[in-house]
This record gives structure tokens, sequence and C-alpha cells, in this order.
């Protein structure tokens, strides 16, 4: 996953907040003959354990001997010389090591890269049966930290999102073209979080060439995938299930909220008699009439406008809806936006609720990774408390088959989605 996700148990990120203490110069670290190398590093004992609990990361401050060889792999060892594997490693990062494996023995080679890769891909096979766009490599998820690859029918858009990762682009590239015979693979490099790493920010052909737009389906649904500009690497994939869940459940006058392409409204207009696709964006908008149009649906139709201000207006118009989708970009970029983000949610949340019909269906997510699924509920029961409506829960949902969460790896976790049905 991203570098910029910090884990919230990390300890202070410099020795000396530890050691404030102390009088006098910090004593090295005391460190077994024999243990150290170039490409060794010796991590402290809160390190080791992180690691044994299942979590790949250890930050700079934990970081007793640094390895003096470029971003790669690395070996890692305790000051006592206990082998923990081998990591990528990444010289600027706050996030200096990531663990690939606990083998000690292993060699992070071709032969290493494409065994890894092979099994990701296969855990998505029954994804494949159902849709031509999904997510192949989840990061840490799949034990492959830092790297994203994204499938759109014949073409596939990664990122390799730390520098110890991109020292191993043309091994990934490689063993990437052998599974799959792509046409094109696309780096979708233009993310901040590269710029931590040390690394340059772009968007470039890694192998043959990718088109502007791509046709995709999903569950029956076809819609157009932007892999040059589109948001993340060209379409939101990882709602893919919670919108075919909607969408086979979608009745009367349907409204999607922040819809960009109307990835949503799409699946709505399956079973709605109108939708309406609200976003602040007229381009995006544009290409959401334009899948419409892909799928021959002549229920749908956009409005241009901020969905905070919109949702109010109709409120006072005394607007109904039977079915309502919320999905907000992420509204919590760090931990210190939590409370301001959760205001908005549950001002969004109240005003759809109070727009909803009796009966009606409001589907509610949140993209947030620093708003967990508790937090969510409770605003959630804030905003129904405040609307006066009966809301009852008629599903809890969250990442799909390939978006996989890890217990152990809180960053592989950020979104939820609730299924509400007023029972007034």
């Amino acid at each position: 996953m991203s570098a910029d996700r910090r884990n919230p148990r990390r300890r202070p990120s410099s020795r000396s907040a530890r050691t404030s203490g102390h009088r006098g110069p910090a004593e090295p670290p005391r460190v077994r003959d024999g243990v150290t190398g170039p490409d060794v590093a010796i991590v402290d004992a809160r390190a080791a354990q992180r690691l044994g609990r299942g979590h790949p990361w250890i930050f700079r401050s934990d970081v007793l001997v640094r390895p003096t060889v470029d971003a790669g792999v690395v070996h890692m060892r305790t000051a006592e010389g206990r082998p923990l594997g081998a990591a990528l490693w990444s010289p600027a990062s706050e996030i200096s090591l990531r663990q690939l494996t606990t083998d000690a023995r292993s060699t992070i080679d071709a032969t290493w890269w494409h065994a890894r890769l092979g099994e990701a891909i296969t855990r998505r096979a029954s994804v494949a049966q159902t849709s031509s766009a999904y997510r192949l490599v989840h990061g840490e998820a799949d034990g492959l930290p830092s790297l994203v690859v994204d499938r759109y029918d014949r073409w596939l858009v990664v990122q390799l999102l730390s520098a110890g990762l991109a020292a191993h682009t043309d091994a990934i590239v490689a063993s990437l073209r052998a599974h799959l015979e792509p046409d094109g693979i696309l780096a979708r490099h233009d993310v901040a979080v590269r710029e931590r790493e040390g690394l340059t920010r772009d968007v470039s052909l890694l192998h043959g060439a990718v088109p502007d737009t791509v046709r995709v389906h999903e569950h029956g649904v076809a819609f157009l995938a932007a892999p040059w500009e589109g948001q993340k690497t060209g379409a939101f994939l990882d709602q893919r299930e919670n919108r075919a869940l909607v969408g086979r459940l979608a009745r009367g006058r349907a409204l999607d909220c922040f819809a960009y392409h109307g990835s949503f409204a799409l699946h709505l207009a399956q079973r709605a008699t109108e939708v309406i696709a609200l976003d602040i964006s007229a381009p995006a908008l544009a290409r959401a009439a334009e899948n419409a149009s892909l799928n021959g649906l002549t229920n749908v139709r956009t409005h241009v406008g901020d969905a905070f201000d919109v949702l109010r207006t109709w409120q006072r118009a005394g607007e109904r809806f039977d079915t309502i989708v919320v999905d907000p970009p992420a509204f919590a970029k760090s931990r210190a936006t939590v409370d301001a983000a959760l205001r908005g949610y549950k001002d969004i949340n109240l005003r759809a609720m109070r727009l909803l019909a009796p009966g009606g269906l409001l589907f509610s997510a949140s993209c947030s990774h620093h708003v967990g699924l508790g937090m969510f509920l409770d605003m959630l029961r804030d905003a129904a408390a405040d609307s006066g409506r009966r809301l009852a829960i008629r599903d809890v949902t969250g990442h799909a088959v390939d978006h996989p969460e890890v217990l152990t790896i809180p960053e592989t976790s950020y979104l939820k989605g609730v299924l509400l049905e007023a029972l007034d």
C-alpha cells in the first residue's frame, strides 16, 4: 500500500524522542560482531516484534544500522544476529524497509518475482469470470509491498510506489508479460507518495501501447476506463461488488451522489425507473453520459453541482428518491482530519436520509482509511437520529476479493459500505 499511511502504533520518529531523559550523547547500538554488511539492515527489538506479528513495515527510527547499498533488496537481522528475511530498502523513505519474505535463504531474483506475482494472479481467477477490470496485485496484502497492478481487459496499469520496488521494475514487467501477455503496460506514477521515496512523478509506457480509453465490463455492465488520466489507475475498481449489490436492489427514482463516470448509476439504471448522476465535474459527467449510451440506457440523466448544496436545495423542495448512493472521495487524508471528515460524512448522509422515500434504500460508503468502520457506523447513527427517520441496516460491506484486507496489516483496510433501509 502507499507509503504515506502510517502505523498508528508506531513509536516516535526520532531516537532522541525516545531517550529525552538521557544526558549526554546516545550510546551507539550494540551489534554482535559479524552481523553487519553493506546489504544488511540491523533493526531493533520493537521492529522484530512488529514483523513477528505480521506487519511488514519497518520505519527509519527502528533501523539501528542502515544498509550502505542503493535502493533495492536487503537482508534484515536483529542486533543479536537473528535473520528476519529480505526486504525492500528505501533509503530516503520514512518507511525504510518493507518485508518481502521471512525466509533468509530466499534470493529475490526474476524467478522469485515470477512465482509471487503468479500467486497473486491466480487468486483473482474467480473475479475474471464476471469482470474484465480488476486488481491483480494489492501491495502488502499480496506479499508484494508498494506494488499495484490493475487489469483493464488486455492492458495493465501498474504503480511502483517505493524506491526499493522501483529497482526491480524490469523483473516485474518481464514477469507480468510472461504471465498475462498484455498488449501494453502503463505506469501511473503520478502520485505524491513517490516523492517521499525520492522518485519522480510521471505517467509512462513500460511495454507496448495503451489506449486513452478501454471498454471494460463488470457484472453485465460496460463502461470506459481512462488509464492515462482517470482517477486512481483509470477507474474505481474497489467498488465493483458494491455496485453490483446496489444494482440488484435498486428501485424507483434513484440518485448517485459523487457519481464521477457514473459507475454506480449504470448499475442503478438496470432496475430503477430514473437515475440522476450528480457530480461537481462536468467533464466527469460527460463520460458518465457516454457510459450510459454505451449500455443503451435512456433513464440516466446528469446534474452538475456540489452534492452538499444540491441535496440541501432538493430537500427544501421536497424531492424524494427511492434509492440513493453516497460515495464521496476520501474526506480524511490523515488522522488529524478525522473529526472534520466525520462532520462532512454526517452532513451529506443526513441530507440523503431526509431525501429518502419511505421504504427507500441508502448505500453510504467511505474510502478513508483513517475512518474505521466503528466510527463510520457511529456517524450514521448520529445522522439517523438527527434525521428523525427509522433506518435499519440491511448490509455492511467492505473490500472485494481482488482488494484483500489482511488482519495484521491495518493499512490494507480502507473501504467500508453500509446499506440502510428507511422503515418509515
